[in-house]
């Protein structure tokens, strides 16, 4: 089982440690297999200029989510780590109950259903009213990882400041990926 203290750490860790992690939320889910890791020193993340009604989960304890609506369209789900961090889930692969993320995202390519944190939140009916909410209690439930996952590490996507840091995390060549990551040499 993981334990609140999974989060109480650096958001890089956790946000490495969290591909593989089955997520479930009222029951529909899968593996998560892309993160992008944001701490409090970080310009790109929510919390750089300090605490504000939007943001106040992620001063919150770890283990809670931090969910907003971003441009005004998508709602993005993120888990929080120490104070002021907290990991951005970008895409799951899904497994558990497919029926219920259909309906409310169409008939999509599989591949599509959770890829990308707006899918993925569509797909699983998480929205702002979840914001704060504890990941150890239901609507919310973790499940470990039962194998080991071969990692690609790379930038984080979608972002103007610290474009440069290697924070995005995926599952290597998963086809549920939000985009590829950038072949190595």
């Amino acid at each position: 089982m993981i334990a609140p203290d999974f989060f109480a750490r650096p958001s890089s860790e956790v946000a490495a440690d969290l591909i593989g992690v089955t997520m479930l939320f009222n029951g529909a889910g899968g593996a998560i297999v892309e993160t992008e890791a944001y701490h409090g020193q970080d310009p790109a993340s929510h919390s750089y200029r300090g605490r504000t009604p939007r943001n106040g989960a992620m001063f919150g304890p770890p283990g809670h989510v931090y969910v907003y609506r971003s441009y005004g369209i998508h709602w993005c789900l993120n888990f929080v780590c120490l104070p002021g961090s907290a990991v951005l889930i970008r895409a799951l692969q899904p497994d558990v109950d497919l029926e219920a993320m259909r309906e409310r995202r169409g008939e999509v390519a599989l591949r599509l259903l959770c890829s990308g944190p707006g899918r993925l939140t569509e797909a699983l009916g998480i929205t702002g009213a979840h914001d704060g909410l504890s990941l150890f209690e239901p609507p919310f439930a973790l499940h470990p990882r039962t194998a080991e996952v071969m990692l690609e590490i790379g930038t984080r996507i979608g972002i103007t400041k610290a474009v440069d840091e290697n924070l995005r995390f995926g599952a290597k060549a998963s086809p549920f990926l939000s985009k590829k990551f950038p072949a190595t040499v």
